[in-house]
This record gives structure tokens, sequence and C-alpha cells, in this order.
């Protein structure tokens, strides 16, 4: 049965007495309202490593003053349910309190990667993932950090994160969970209409044939517009953003010379949807 941790400090108790015994960990960071995806990730963090926490924790300071934060759905017992279904070891649920107490101020802030793509209408969000990932990673101590790559600037921010500061996990990324119709998995998509679920399941249909596009060679300013036209007719909106990013860095390139990244943003209805799909360069 998983252990269910409230505090940091027990936490860091149990966690050293897997490692005085040699024991590795995965941590696998969520926010909640568990999905398939995140079952992938535990079960990912179960086959590389001997012990396995699931931090679930709804992070404040990711959302901004008019996004989802009081709305966003909770279903701790649910969450508990599938955490045990999939044989995690720890789950570590702090309050707001025990992760941010009192005068706490200090933040992470990477912005080569995080003033761009969702970082430019969402000012703040990737700063307040980076600090609460940095505070998961010195609070657990994790051999190994599971992620998912449907948050790809995410995870480039995080890998770029434990890079810059020194910190000994290594970030593993798995790829992207999807519905039977290709839409990638996310707690938001329960805020879908029919109407809305049906067009957003077209988001990935466009990415992959794009990314096809520009991996057998066509213009990249060419495919981008395509792909454009190809959003307002299929998911029927226009995206926030739609570009060609360099795979490690996300520097926006307009050639496909080596692995690249088509990251993709998109408002259904009230509901802010991400995707992206790799692009390889052609004959690799």
């Amino acid at each position: 049965m998983a252990k269910i941790v409230r505090t940091i400090d027990t936490l860091r108790e149990t966690v050293r007495a897997w490692q005085m015994v040699g024991e590795t960990t995965a941590l696998v960071p969520t926010m909640g309202y568990l999905h398939d995806a995140h079952q992938a990730l535990i079960k990912a963090g179960r086959a590389r490593s001997d012990k396995t926490v699931v931090s679930i924790f709804v992070n404040p300071k990711q959302f901004g003053p008019n996004e989802d934060f009081e709305t966003y759905p909770r279903q701790e017992k649910r969450d508990l349910e599938i955490v045990e279904a999939c044989g995690a070891d720890l789950v570590f649920l702090p309050a707001q309190e025990e992760m941010y107490p009192s005068g706490f101020s200090a933040t992470i802030d990477i912005p080569a990667f995080s003033n761009k793509l969702c970082g430019i209408g969402r000012p703040g969000h990737f700063s307040g993932v980076a600090t609460v990932c940095t505070k998961l990673f010195l609070q657990c101590m994790p051999d190994i950090a599971i992620f998912g790559e449907k948050d790809y600037q995410q995870l480039q921010i995080i890998r770029r994160l434990v890079k810059d500061l020194n910190i000994d996990v290594d970030i593993c990324g798995i790829p992207t969970v999807r519905e039977e119709d290709g839409l990638a998995m996310s707690s938001r998509n329960v805020y879908l209409n029919p109407d809305e679920r049906a067009r957003a399941s077209k988001i990935s249909a466009v990415l992959a044939a794009s990314a096809r596009r520009l991996s057998n060679g066509i213009p990249v300013d060419q495919e981008l517009h395509n792909a454009f036209i190809k959003f307002a007719s299929l998911v029927g909106e226009t995206p926030e953003y739609l570009e060609l990013c360099d795979a490690q860095d996300l520097e926006i390139i307009k050639q496909v010379q080596k692995p690249a990244r088509l990251l993709a943003a998109v408002k259904i209805g009230k509901t802010r949807l991400i995707d992206n799909w790799p692009v390889s360069p052609i004959n690799s």
C-alpha cells in the first residue's frame, strides 16, 4: 500500500531510509486529477527505480490571475486509488502552507527557455513550474524524475534547470499519451463540451501531417502557413502559436537540419490546449 505523506520532514525521512539500504527513487510530479497519461508516468518510474514517489500538488505559482487555479479539478480519493493501482510506494500530498510558508519569496526563472511559446501568453507560469520542481527535487532527492513530452517546453526547461543548478537528478521524458482519436491526454480535457472535444481531436492530425511534410523538406514558412489554414478549417480556431523549434534549446528554426519539435497552443471555447510533434531531418 502506498504511504501517504503530507509533510516535507516525513518525505525526507522515508526517502533517506530507502537510500540507506541502497534503493533508488523516482519522482513523478503531478497536479492530481490523474488519468492514463499519469499512470504511464508512474509505471515508467517504477520500471526505472526501486521506489516511486508521486507528488500531488496544485501549484498556485504556475497559474496566472485569470486562470483556473480555483476550478482546477481535484479528486484526492480517486487519485489515491489510481496511485495505489499503479503500485507507487509513496504519495506526497503537501498543503499550500507546507510548500509556501509565510514569507516565502524565492523564485527560479530560466528566461532563455520560458520567454517564448507558452511563456508569452502565460507570463510567470514557467517560473512557478521551475520553482516548485526545484523544491520537490530538494525535498525528495530522487535519482530520476519523470515528465511527459506533452508539456514539451516544460520538459526542456526542467532539463536546463537541473543542468544549470547541478541538481543530481536524471530527467526522463515519456512520449505523449493520447486518446483513441489522437487528442493528447490532459486533466483540462474535462472542460470541453462535445463539440469542442470533437474539434480538439483534430489538433494532433494537423500537427502530425505538418510534421511529416516538414521532415520531407517542405519549406518551413510555407508549411506553417498551410498548418494555420488547416487549424482554422479542421479545429475551427487560430492557434495562439504554431512554431518549429530546435528539439533541445527551443530556438525557432527555419530549416530542419537536426531533430526539431512542432509546437502549438490553441484555445477552444474557454480551454487552452497544447500539443507537439517530433520532426526529423530529411533522410534521417
